[in-house]
């Protein structure tokens, strides 16, 4: 990580984003474009728990032209448990599940970057790269809703990583845990950036009638541009609002996101953003200040380095004013929104462009009630 930080400093001490690229480029991380081609991070460097960190150079043999292309490779994961718990007291939801581990649709902002340390993998290429599927999490799913005492709270899922990512067609893992969940009456929130999630429109909407099921879709920019770069694999942004308005049509609640807000990358669009997800049929809202914890800060850097250098101070200045003058504050209640000058104006424009929109005038409060406990083996089934 050290020679991002040095191009950083280069940059901000007038070296200018020129002379931190070279640097970037000196250090061997960065990987050749045509073996990265069509994924968002440019780096691939080591987890912060490895021993040892690795450098790409060339050694006199042209061996780098060798090199294969980077493939999406799927290896199985066996959980012991797949409800994940938390007690954070600044998001909405104490229990999630995640079908996933890493994602292909390779989001150079994505906070979830740094769990791919804990495979020994790393944030970069890696997580977009090599991923990891549950196909037994519908079944402990059922062994979980089957726990005595079990009090049914919303579950949320795509809040890792994307449920709905493009191995989802194959996998259809997420398909079958809703079909648990359905079964059992359970209320879930679901998080995306995929179209794909149209797919379930048929059990999302008999839940909703339930009012068991609601959909978020993120929507970071409209410039089908910004979007290739920055998001590479994920679904283009008509087809996110398309998404909205079937999911809409279908009765299901949805929300739009403008989320992350990049400064002086996307935060321009968030009228707009939020017009057209008020047009296509969302009528709550939410956004989220760009984070950058970790490994996140490295791989974002280089992206910006790379795509916009003439924006490199810019960015990250208005990125540390909200910031307590750090690339990330993980301090609850100010991680997801910032703080100082800046932060509290965007705020103040999402306000107002919800407001004028009637965004969030009533917010869809899913049921609890409703749930029925998972009949265990040789277990007298309930007359009432």
């Amino acid at each position: 990580m050290e020679p991002i930080r040095q191009a950083d400093m280069a940059a901000f001490s007038g070296g200018g984003a020129a002379l931190a690229n070279a640097m970037v480029e000196e250090s061997g991380v960065r990987v050749d474009f045509e073996r990265r081609r069509g994924r968002g991070a440019g780096v691939n460097p080591s987890g912060r728990y490895e021993p040892t960190s690795r450098h790409v150079f060339d050694d006199g043999w042209n061996n780098l032209e060798e090199l294969p292309a980077f493939k999406t490779e799927v290896q199985v994961e066996r959980p012991r448990t797949i409800i994940t718990r938390n007690d954070s007291p600044d998001i909405g939801f104490d229990r999630s599940i995640n079908p996933y581990r890493g994602c292909e649709h390779g989001c150079i902002y994505c906070f979830a970057r740094p769990t791919h340390a804990y495979m020994g993998l790393s944030p970069g290429l890696d997580f977009e790269s090599r991923l990891f599927a549950k196909p037994d999490a519908p079944r402990l799913l059922e062994r979980e809703l089957a726990r005595p005492g079990y009090e049914a709270r919303t579950i949320a899922i795509g809040t890792n990583t994307d449920p709905y990512q493009p191995i989802e067609r194959q996998w259809r893992i997420m398909r079958e845990l809703l079909e648990v969940l359905e079964a059992h009456n359970h209320p879930v929130g679901i998080v995306t950036k995929s179209a794909l999630v149209t797919r379930d429109i048929d059990i999302l909407s008999r839940m909703a009638e339930k009012r068991l099921a609601k959909v978020a879709l993120s929507v970071t920019t409209l410039d089908p541009a910004l979007a290739r770069t920055m998001e590479p694999r994920a679904s283009t942004p008509p087809k996110r609002l398309e998404a909205i308005q079937a999911l809409s049509e279908a009765g299901i609640p949805v929300s739009v996101l403008v989320s992350p807000i990049v400064p002086a990358v996307n935060d321009q669009e968030i009228e707009r953003i939020l017009d057209s997800g008020h047009a296509a049929g969302a009528r709550e809202a939410g956004y989220i200040i760009l984070r950058l914890p970790l490994e996140v800060s490295a791989v974002f850097k280089d992206w910006l380095l790379r795509n916009y250098p003439d924006r490199y101070r810019h960015v990250m200045s208005l990125i540390r004013s909200m910031r307590g003058g750090k690339d990330y504050d993980a301090e609850w209640g100010k991680r997801m929104k910032g703080t100082g000058p800046y932060a509290w104006q965007i705020g103040r424009r999402f306000e107002i462009a919800a407001k004028r929109l009637g965004l969030n005038v009533e917010r869809r409060r899913l049921r609890n009630d409703l749930f029925k406990p998972v009949a265990r083996a040789g277990e007298q089934l309930m007359l009432f």
